[in-house]
């Protein structure tokens, strides 16, 4: 019994001391972290959002900073300080810091760097769903990718993405919304994602989609290629966030991973049906260009052909169209509130295009309150709201706090650091009256190193004008012919213009940001 006493005491001390010694550790290790930044102000929260718990929970004082703070409270925290630089250090599992960045400067040295701020790729993985890609890549591999997918965007593509895009909108008109004078959409999505997808079946790769249903499975397929595109995308989130050892546990998640599977056979079969051709004249679309751009006789010396999971993985990462599905709701709506600059649209669109006819994409540059209020739409709701990067050296950044003064920040290697984007787009310092709708403030002079919804510098997206173009052709397509305007409801009879507008607004960052619901009714012009 002494003996046992004695070990059981033994044991305890060495147990305390184990604890007394961690604790110790950690302190230090905390200690040392604040230091390293020179006690730049921010948060200080248990949990990181770096972590999957982290990125989880809501917003929780000192514990959690909350699954979409950097949109919910864009620019105030840094008011707050009075710095567009701010640190979050978090205790679990162990000491952690993130600098969250709305300063323009300390941004461009991030984007135009192409070694000391990298990629975090484990934040990346899960978009090497269907292989590697441009996206989830960095360095070498990075640049090898690029070579190939950059060669694929070209003026060519440009314009056939506006003609796809009219060629959509004309189809809506005349099959869908045929002897329609009112159209009403329950969510702007149900309108825009499948207007992208249409988009990229054609211009992504050379396949026409119908507004009508086709219900025609080819063999070997469980799926329509349309719905294997449609549903992927609505998915997307399921694939990238549930383990694959678990997307049979569920019916939604089952059907996502046929969704997934059946959209990688038909790229695939489409790899297949044309390897070895010669890109012709007529074959503008996307994905032909890229199998061009990957062929031997188009590789620079010493490049290495992507093989065919590369060939997918990086058609993938271009064709996810929920971004500009999502941007063109958002411009809708903020249309349909602001009647004024409706009108504004539709008039520049009337003085472009006098006698009503179909617009090409030569009068793209003229056509510029169209670009103007989709590029507002971008800024007012960045589609992703943080662009993460690491510090591969210990650096520093200079700045100018809002008294004036020239601060130093410090910055330690291997610390995460947020390019928040929203913050940076609702910066006073560079939007004159932020959080006003403006689509004029993109006709002038404005600060492009602001503006960073396709992200910035190298890494830029290859497909942003891409995307410019779509949403250009969409909105001078739509109201060229329709008014908008938001649904009426029963239930919101009596709320004010704001509370209108906060409520169709309303919007919730995930993997992207995205509208909770957008209800609204298209009138035929008379």
């Amino acid at each position: 019994m002494i003996v046992s006493g004695l070990s059981l005491k033994t044991f305890a001390i060495l147990v305390g001391s184990a604890a007394v010694l961690r604790a110790v550790e950690f302190c230090l290790d905390l200690r040392r972290l604040l230091r390293s930044i020179n006690y730049l102000p921010g948060y200080r929260t248990v949990f990181s959002s770096t972590t999957v718990l982290g990125s989880l929970l809501p917003r929780m004082p000192l514990l959690a900073l909350g699954r979409d703070h950097s949109w919910r409270l864009k620019h105030a925290p840094f008011a707050e300080r009075g710095l567009d630089i701010i640190s979050a250090v978090s205790f679990w599992p162990k000491p952690m810091g993130n600098m969250f960045i709305a300063d323009v400067q300390a941004i461009k040295d991030i984007v135009w760097s192409r070694g000391l701020f990298q990629k975090p790729l484990s934040q990346y993985a899960a978009l090497k769903v269907l292989g590697g890609n441009i996206v989830a890549s960095e360095g070498d591999e990075w640049k090898r990718y690029h070579k190939v997918v950059a060669r694929a965007f070209s003026e060519r593509n440009n314009r056939l993405v506006w003609n796809a895009t009219t060629q959509v909108i004309l189809e809506l008109f005349d099959t869908a919304w045929i002897g329609k004078d009112e159209v009403v959409v329950d969510h702007a999505v149900d309108l825009t994602l499948p207007i992208g997808l249409f988009v990229i079946g054609a211009a992504g790769f050379g396949r026409h989609i119908s507004w009508k249903d086709d219900a025609v499975i080819p063999p070997g397929h469980q799926l329509t290629f349309k719905d294997a595109l449609l549903t992927t995308s609505h998915d997307l989130f399921i694939k990238l966030l549930v383990p694959r050892w678990a997307m049979g546990f569920t019916k939604r998640f089952r059907r996502a991973r046929l969704e997934f599977d059946e959209l990688r056979r038909y790229l695939t079969e489409m790899i297949q049906e044309r390897k070895g051709f010669q890109l012709k004249e007529d074959d503008k679309d996307l994905f032909s260009s890229l199998l061009a751009a990957n062929d031997d006789e188009n590789l620079m010396k010493d490049e290495v052909k992507l093989n065919d999971s590369e060939l997918i993985g990086n058609m993938f990462t271009l064709m996810i169209d929920e971004t500009i599905a999502h941007s063109l709701a958002f411009a809708l709506a903020l249309l349909a509130l602001y009647t004024d600059k409706q009108e504004e649209l539709y008039q520049h669109i009337k003085r472009v295009l006098p006698d009503g006819r179909i617009p090409t994409y030569d009068d793209m540059p003229s056509l510029s309150y169209s670009s103007a209020v989709f590029n507002e739409a971008l800024r007012m709701f960045p589609p992703v709201t943080n662009v993460p990067k690491l510090s591969a050296e210990n650096t520093t950044f200079t700045i100018t706090d809002v008294n004036g003064t020239q601060k130093t920040v410090s910055v330690p290697e291997g610390i995460t650091l947020t390019l928040a984007v929203p913050a940076l787009h609702y910066n006073p310092k560079y939007w004159e009256d932020p959080h006003t709708f403006k689509p004029e403030r993109f006709l002038g002079d404005w600060n492009r190193d602001a503006f960073l919804p396709f992200s910035g510098g190298y890494r830029v997206c290859v497909g942003r004008k891409f995307s410019e173009t779509e949403g250009a052709a969409v909105l001078t397509m739509l109201f060229s012919q329709y008014t908008v305007s938001i649904k009426d409801e029963p239930q919101f009879a009596g709320e004010s213009f704001e509370q209108r507008k906060a409520r169709v607004l309303d919007a919730k960052s995930i993997l992207t940001l995205a509208p909770t619901r957008l209800p609204l009714v298209f009138r035929r012009r008379t």
